[in-house]
This record gives structure tokens, C-alpha cells and sequence, in this order.
């Protein structure tokens, strides 16, 4: 079979199915639909660049096109073109247009991107949240309120938000593609930036940087609150914390769960904290509670068989805390009605 009517079927089949998967993706999880102003000055940026660049292409191919059709040597014609070099006229024209350019392009951007890493951890009225990326969870601390939670960052809006990113294993990269873009998180040192959330809503934060086997799993949700919400969410944070009615599963959950995981003041830090977590979108990022048997369902199946939903975690299953059936459905129902009211 000969090379070129293979291409001439491949070539359409290609086409189709490269826009075909530019469609795939979330609307969620899209920089082109920003709902910050970090996020818009972000795109508005990227249009100008992809503007620039199209219109770069356009004129050159039109030129390209006219000087083929209109230069084209004729048949019989045997003379040689006009030599344009040392055309003082050209070569001005084709150096000054790429720097008024660069110019157009380079002007806002610096101007923004400076913006973008103003440092706001000395402003009183930014709200301070420490971001420590672990495989594969968000661990969020409000330094100023001194409490921490996990996987759910609560946020008031109208406000400077003003992120220290760390991690505590292996480089991550933290990432609201709506709100804004993302940056590392390093072992061993720290980044900053800051972004604003103008009106309340859940939004998607995803690890952009390959951590390992459950990278695309590593998810978090930013849920922008109204500032009074946010005051009653800080208050229900630190008010005592609610352990199980039954006395032997209280003990039980003490002993086996609260060696690593917290609930208000008591339990370990060394997982996700889980005050509250009756309260959050979903169950280890990914399970979300208004889909599938709900919370409840979520909790046992994470309690039984973490591996099973998120591979590569580090918490033991049931089998390794020898944890009865009965004990499990206790815990999970504990956690699932363990609700913040803000």
C-alpha cells in the first residue's frame, strides 16, 4: 500500500480525534474559566500572548502565500529577481515591529506577575493558611487561629489569602486552576503566594506535580464562605471535641484511630484531621458524600480498604487494627454525623 493514501485516511481520522479530546476535561478544573482575579489577570494574559502569537502567524503565512503567487518565476523566465539585501528600510520595519511586540506582551507581564508574588504573611487582614502536601492529602493550618484541618481549605471571602507551602515527603505542586495558578510545594523549604476568592463556592484544587501512583487522586476542595460563616466555622474548629456516645468505641477509636489522626484537641498529627469531617465535600478528596451510598458508605469503605481506593496511601486497613465489622460501621456513622455548624 503506498505512504500517501494511508496518510490521506489517517490524516482526517488524527484531526478528528485531536478535537475530539480537546473537548475532555472538567469545567472545574479549567484555567479558561476563571472565578478570581488572580485566575482572570491570569487568562487575560494568556489571551494576549495567544493573540500576539496568532497574529504573528497569520501575517506570516499571508506574506509567505503572497510572495509565492506573486513573485513565482514564469515559464521561460530565466532572470534574476531584485536583490533586497542592504534594504535599511526592511530591516528596520522587521526589527522594530518584533520589539513593538515584545513590548505589548512584556509590559503587562511583568507588571503582573510581580503582582502575583506579593508577599501578604505580614498583613493583618490576609487570612494565613501553612499548606503541607503529603501523599496523598492537604494538610491546612490557620497559623493565626491555631487550629488545622484537611482536604476541605475554608476560606472567607473577600480577602487576601495568603499560602506558606511546604511538603512533608515529596514535591508536590498546589493547584485551584479557577482561582489561580499553581506552585510547588518542596521538601525543606517553603513558597509563597496569595489568592482571593470573590464570591462563595466550592472549588476543585488538584497536586500538579507527579508524586506517585495516586497523583491524579491527590484532590482538595477550596470552599469560599462568606466571612461571618467563616467566624462561626474558626469557633465550631475549637470548641471541644465530640467523641463517640458508646463507651468502647470511644476507647477503640482512641486507641486505634486518634494515634495518628486528631478530633478537636485530641489524637496525634501525623494524618488528616478529622473534626468535622461530617462537614466535608468528600471522603479522602475523591468520594464525594452527595454521590454513591453517601458518607457513610465512603468512610467504611476508606476504613476497610484504603489501597482499594487511593493506591499508595499510607493508612493501614481494618485488618491492621483489628477492627470488627460492627466497630467499623460504628466509627464510620461517629464520623459521618460529626458535623460543623457554620
Amino acid at each position: 500500500m503506498k505512504r500517501w493514501p494511508v496518510m490521506k485516511r489517517l490524516l482526517p481520522l488524527m484531526t478528528g480525534l485531536v478535537l475530539l479530546l480537546t473537548a475532555c476535561g472538567r469545567e472545574d478544573l479549567s484555567t479558561l474559566n476563571p472565578q478570581g482575579p488572580v485566575a482572570e489577570k491570569q487568562f487575560e494574559l494568556m489571551k494576549l500572548s495567544i493573540g500576539i502569537m496568532t497574529l504573528v502567524v497569520v501575517v506570516v503565512f499571508a506574506i509567505c502565500i503572497y510572495v509565492l503567487i506573486r513573485f513565482r518565476r514564469k515559464k521561460g523566465d530565466k532572470a534574476i529577481p531584485k536583490q533586497v539585501e542592504g534594504n535599511h528600510k526592511l530591516e528596520v520595519i522587521w526589527t522594530v515591529i518584533p520589539i513593538i511586540l515584545l513590548l505589548i506582551l512584556g509590559v503587562p507581564t511583568i507588571q503582573n506577575v510581580f503582582g502575583f508574588a506579593k508577599d501578604y504573611s505580614k498583613d493583618k487582614d490576609a487570612v494565613q493558611v501553612k499548606v503541607t502536601a503529603h501523599q496523598y492529602w492537604w494538610e491546612f493550618e490557620y497559623t493565626d487561629y491555631g487550629i488545622t484541618t484537611a482536604q476541605d481549605l475554608i476560606v472567607p471571602t473577600g480577602k487576601k489569602i495568603s499560602f506558606e507551602l511546604a511538603a512533608a515527603d515529596v514535591k508536590h505542586s498546589f493547584w485551584i486552576p479557577a482561582i489561580g495558578g499553581k506552585m510547588d510545594t518542596n521538601p525543606g523549604s517553603t513558597n509563597r503566594m496569595f489568592l482571593e476568592f470573590p464570591k462563595e463556592g466550592v472549588f476543585r484544587g488538584k497536586c500538579a506535580e507527579l508524586c506517585g501512583p495516586s497523583h491524579a487522586l491527590m484532590e482538595f476542595k477550596a470552599k469560599a464562605v462568606s466571612p461571618e460563616s467563616f467566624d462561626r466555622w474558626v469557633a465550631a474548629m475549637k470548641a471541644p471535641a465530640v467523641m463517640p456516645a458508646d463507651a468502647e468505641l470511644a476507647e477503640k477509636f482512641t486507641a486505634q484511630c486518634l494515634s495518628c489522626h486528631a478530633v478537636g484537641e485530641n489524637g496525634g498529627n501525623s494524618a488528616p484531621n478529622l473534626t468535622g469531617l461530617g462537614s466535608r465535600e468528600t471522603v479522602a478528596g475523591i468520594l464525594f458524600n452527595d454521590e454513591g451510598g453517601g458518607i457513610e458508605q465512603h468512610l467504611k469503605d476508606w476504613i476497610t480498604d484504603p489501597q482499594k481506593v487511593k493506591k499508595g496511601a499510607m493508612m493501614p486497613g481494618a485488618q491492621d487494627f483489628d477492627l470488627t465489622q460492627e466497630e467499623i460501621a460504628g466509627i464510620a456513622k461517629y464520623l459521618a454525623e460529626y458535623k460543623l455548624d457554620y
